[in-house]
């Protein structure tokens, strides 16, 4: 009998990118990100767990306030400007608490069992980028 692979072996391998000015203004993949499946991240306290640090305009237990709110950050950033924020945001702010969801050059503190892989798929960053894209 083969045994289980675990869920976290299962992540796909974080994708190259290129940052331009503040922004990483292309996609992470060929297919566009879907909004419901990013909000389901955006709240899964094991995947991207946006709601820990930041208030969504929702209704959601025990919202952070560590990150600025997301209500209208839509209004405030572009998509590529978002991209790398979720992607890496400590090359915006190298003092953020903010994880780099999709980076994995360079990183320090990390689990053996997360080393050489992100905490979000490219699908998964685009997919919470159409979710924020709908936060206006």
């Amino acid at each position: 009998m083969a045994a289980a692979t675990p869920a976290w072996a299962q992540t796909a391998p974080a994708v190259p990118f290129t940052v331009v000015d503040d922004a990483i203004p292309q996609p992470l993949t060929l297919t566009p990100g879907d909004a419901t499946r990013g909000r389901a991240l955006a709240l899964d306290r094991s995947k991207g767990n946006c709601v820990t640090c930041h208030e969504l305009p929702l209704r959601a237990d025990f919202q952070g306030d560590l990150g600025p709110p997301l209500a209208g950050v839509a209004d405030r950033y572009s998509i590529g400007e978002l991209r790398l924020r979720v992607v890496d945001s400590k090359r915006i702010n190298p003092e953020s608490n903010m994880p780099s969801y999709h980076r994995i050059d360079g990183l320090t503190a990390v689990r053996s069992d997360w080393a050489g892989r992100p905490i979000l798929t490219a699908q998964e960053v685009e997919d919470v980028l159409a979710y924020l894209m709908t936060l206006r």
